[in-house]
């Protein structure tokens, strides 16, 4: 078993988008999405690579750098070179290819809701991670990046699979609802989801097939912990 832990690969795709609509505000991807599911599968021996649309450095989305948002992660985080490196100099997606990975996570933010929803070198790589049978996994924001995926038989991936992601009531929590270019929650039910959810940021993840998701921050370990389990 040790041997096959060892070998894990699993990509990482960040956001490139740093602009949170028309406020004059940055945004980007979450600190505790990426750190949280980093270090969960670091420490179980996975190798991850991280990329993004435009490679070089993903931005942070400062609300997750604040004082209040921190984590054991995401402390670990600001003391690892390491780590710090892969965001800062991310590979681009269309350099990457599927057959090199055994599974892809997306960490949200509110990034992916401009670059990621829309990227058909991103939809086209979970398309063929689906296609060979891989897990691809999201939590959060994140699974904006399905808003245009097809699955193997031409309808939207999501269609009658169960899901979850950021609600609608949470974007609202954080005044976003009118910022955003859309709804997570909306978006999934649209494309034909089994959309469930928790109470407002609590713990929360599902899994049907390959495909897992996770409902906020708090829920990304949780969804690494499936990711984890579906590769054994």
């Amino acid at each position: 078993m040790n041997q096959r832990i060892k070998k894990m690969k699993i990509l990482f795709v960040l956001t490139s988008h740093d602009s949170l609509g028309d406020t004059g505000k940055k945004t980007g991807f979450w600190i505790e999405e990426f750190a949280a599911p980093y270090y969960s599968l670091l420490d179980k021996g996975a190798e991850i690579t991280v990329a993004t649309p435009m490679g070089g450095k993903a931005p942070i989305d400062p609300s997750s750098d604040t004082e209040d948002a921190q984590t054991k992660d995401t402390i670990r985080f600001k003391k690892d070179k390491v780590a710090q490196d892969l965001v800062n100099y991310t590979k681009i997606l269309a350099e990457v290819d599927a057959a090199d990975f055994d599974a892809v996570f997306y960490p949200g933010g509110h990034g992916p809701l401009w670059d990621l929803a829309n990227d058909a070198t991103s939809v086209k790589l979970i398309e063929t991670f689906n296609e060979q049978g891989k897990p691809i996994a999201f939590v959060c924001h994140a699974p904006a990046a399905l808003k245009r995926v097809s699955g193997v038989d031409g309808n939207k991936l999501v269609k009658g699979k169960k899901v979850t992601g950021f609600t609608n009531s949470e974007e609202e929590a954080v005044q976003l609802t009118n910022v955003v270019p859309f709804l997570v929650e909306d978006m999934l039910k649209e494309s034909g989801g089994i959309y469930s959810k928790k109470e407002d940021w609590a713990a929360y993840a599902v899994q049907d097939g390959n495909l897992i998701t996770g409902q906020n921050p708090a829920s990304s370990e949780l969804v690494a912990e499936k990711l984890f389990e579906a590769l054994k």
